[in-house]
Protein backbone atom coordinates (compact mmCIF):
# COMPACT_ATOMS: atom_id res chain seq x y z
CA UNK A 1 0.00 0.00 0.00
CA UNK A 2 1.43 3.80 -0.89
CA UNK A 3 -0.51 6.27 0.52
CA UNK A 4 0.75 9.81 -1.56
CA UNK A 5 -0.50 13.30 -2.94
CA UNK A 6 -2.69 12.61 -5.97
CA UNK A 7 -1.39 13.75 -9.26
CA UNK A 8 -3.06 14.70 -13.00
CA UNK A 9 -2.52 11.29 -14.30
CA UNK A 10 -4.61 9.79 -11.26
CA UNK A 11 -7.59 11.63 -12.18
CA UNK A 12 -9.16 8.51 -14.74
CA UNK A 13 -8.00 5.74 -11.79
CA UNK A 14 -9.71 8.50 -9.33
CA UNK A 15 -13.05 9.18 -11.46
CA UNK A 16 -13.07 5.00 -12.40
CA UNK A 17 -13.37 4.77 -8.53
CA UNK A 18 -15.58 7.45 -7.48
CA UNK A 19 -17.80 5.63 -10.05
CA UNK A 20 -17.65 2.01 -8.79
CA UNK A 21 -18.46 3.10 -4.97
CA UNK A 22 -21.05 5.10 -5.92
CA UNK A 23 -22.78 2.45 -7.67
CA UNK A 24 -22.12 -0.16 -5.39
CA UNK A 25 -23.23 2.31 -2.47
CA UNK A 26 -26.10 4.19 -3.87
CA UNK A 27 -27.16 1.72 -7.22
CA UNK A 28 -30.43 4.24 -7.05
CA UNK A 29 -28.32 7.86 -7.08
CA UNK A 30 -29.40 9.39 -10.02
CA UNK A 31 -26.53 9.30 -12.50
CA UNK A 32 -25.81 12.89 -13.84
CA UNK A 33 -22.30 13.41 -15.19
CA UNK A 34 -20.81 11.66 -17.70
CA UNK A 35 -17.28 9.86 -17.80
CA UNK A 36 -16.32 13.16 -19.76
CA UNK A 37 -17.44 15.53 -17.21
CA UNK A 38 -16.16 13.70 -14.25
CA UNK A 39 -12.75 13.66 -15.99
CA UNK A 40 -12.98 17.08 -16.38
CA UNK A 41 -14.36 17.52 -12.69
CA UNK A 42 -11.25 15.63 -11.35
CA UNK A 43 -8.74 17.06 -13.25
CA UNK A 44 -9.68 20.53 -13.88
CA UNK A 45 -11.95 21.67 -10.64
CA UNK A 46 -10.66 18.90 -7.52
CA UNK A 47 -7.02 18.35 -8.14
CA UNK A 48 -5.90 22.05 -8.27
CA UNK A 49 -8.04 23.50 -5.72
CA UNK A 50 -7.94 20.37 -2.92
CA UNK A 51 -5.81 18.55 -0.99
CA UNK A 52 -5.83 15.55 -2.77
CA UNK A 53 -4.62 11.94 -1.28
CA UNK A 54 -4.55 8.41 -2.79
CA UNK A 55 -3.75 4.85 -1.80
CA UNK A 56 -2.37 2.95 -4.25
CA UNK A 57 -3.35 -0.92 -5.03
CA UNK A 58 0.00 -2.11 -5.85
CA UNK A 59 -1.24 -3.24 -9.11
CA UNK A 60 -1.15 0.00 -10.64
CA UNK A 61 -4.53 1.22 -9.78
CA UNK A 62 -5.73 3.06 -7.05
CA UNK A 63 -7.74 1.35 -3.74
CA UNK A 64 -9.63 5.04 -2.44
CA UNK A 65 -8.87 8.44 -2.21
CA UNK A 66 -9.88 11.77 0.04
CA UNK A 67 -10.20 14.98 -1.33
CA UNK A 68 -10.57 18.42 0.74
CA UNK A 69 -10.06 22.18 1.49
CA UNK A 70 -10.86 24.49 4.41
CA UNK A 71 -11.86 22.12 7.19
CA UNK A 72 -14.46 20.21 4.40
CA UNK A 73 -13.78 17.05 3.72
CA UNK A 74 -15.93 16.89 -0.02
CA UNK A 75 -14.78 13.46 -1.07
CA UNK A 76 -13.68 9.85 0.69
CA UNK A 77 -14.14 6.84 -1.77
CA UNK A 78 -12.55 3.57 -1.13
CA UNK A 79 -13.34 1.02 -4.27
CA UNK A 80 -15.43 -1.63 -3.77
CA UNK A 81 -13.05 -4.10 -3.80
CA UNK A 82 -10.88 -2.44 -0.92
CA UNK A 83 -13.85 -1.34 1.32
CA UNK A 84 -13.32 -3.08 4.96
CA UNK A 85 -9.18 -2.91 4.97
CA UNK A 86 -8.43 0.24 6.63
CA UNK A 87 -8.04 2.75 3.84
CA UNK A 88 -10.96 5.10 4.57
CA UNK A 89 -9.79 5.57 8.24
CA UNK A 90 -6.24 6.23 7.18
CA UNK A 91 -7.40 8.86 4.76
CA UNK A 92 -9.96 10.51 7.14
CA UNK A 93 -6.87 11.13 9.37
CA UNK A 94 -5.03 12.72 7.18
CA UNK A 95 -7.44 15.27 7.14
CA UNK A 96 -7.86 15.50 10.58
CA UNK A 97 -4.71 15.62 12.00
CA UNK A 98 -4.29 19.23 11.92
CA UNK A 99 -7.72 20.34 11.88
CA UNK A 100 -9.65 21.43 15.11
CA UNK A 101 -13.27 20.83 13.27
CA UNK A 102 -13.54 19.20 9.99
CA UNK A 103 -17.40 18.91 8.20
CA UNK A 104 -18.58 17.01 5.57
CA UNK A 105 -21.60 16.22 3.77
CA UNK A 106 -23.17 12.50 2.44
CA UNK A 107 -26.28 11.60 1.27
CA UNK A 108 -29.01 10.44 3.89
CA UNK A 109 -29.39 7.22 1.80
CA UNK A 110 -25.33 6.00 1.74
CA UNK A 111 -26.10 4.43 5.49
CA UNK A 112 -22.86 2.77 4.94
CA UNK A 113 -20.76 6.17 5.06
CA UNK A 114 -22.87 7.28 7.85
CA UNK A 115 -22.23 4.80 9.90
CA UNK A 116 -18.46 4.91 9.05
CA UNK A 117 -18.33 8.48 10.22
CA UNK A 118 -20.87 8.21 13.34
CA UNK A 119 -17.91 5.52 14.58
CA UNK A 120 -15.27 8.22 13.83
CA UNK A 121 -16.90 10.93 16.29
CA UNK A 122 -18.45 12.87 13.75
CA UNK A 123 -22.03 14.13 14.53
CA UNK A 124 -25.29 15.10 12.15
CA UNK A 125 -25.89 18.59 12.53
CA UNK A 126 -27.86 19.59 9.30
CA UNK A 127 -30.63 17.30 7.40
CA UNK A 128 -31.45 19.11 4.03
CA UNK A 129 -34.36 17.27 1.28
CA UNK A 130 -31.65 17.21 -1.30
CA UNK A 131 -32.83 20.97 -3.13
CA UNK A 132 -29.38 22.39 -2.99
CA UNK A 133 -27.16 19.37 -4.32
CA UNK A 134 -27.23 18.25 -8.11
CA UNK A 135 -28.61 14.97 -7.19
CA UNK A 136 -32.02 16.29 -5.62
CA UNK A 137 -31.30 13.58 -3.10
CA UNK A 138 -31.66 13.93 0.55
CA UNK A 139 -28.59 14.58 2.25
CA UNK A 140 -26.77 15.12 6.11
CA UNK A 141 -23.94 17.30 6.94
CA UNK A 142 -21.83 15.83 9.48
CA UNK A 143 -19.36 17.82 11.78
CA UNK A 144 -16.16 16.77 13.93
CA UNK A 145 -14.34 18.66 16.57
CA UNK A 146 -10.77 18.06 18.40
Amino acid sequence: MTLRRAVQTDVPAIAALYRASQWLNLPTLPDIHTREEDLAFFGGQMLPNQTVWVIEDGQGGLSAYAAGAEGRLNHLFVHPDAQGHGHGSRLLELFRADAETLDLWTFQQNVRARAFYERKGFVAVEFTDGEGNEEKTPDVRYEWRR
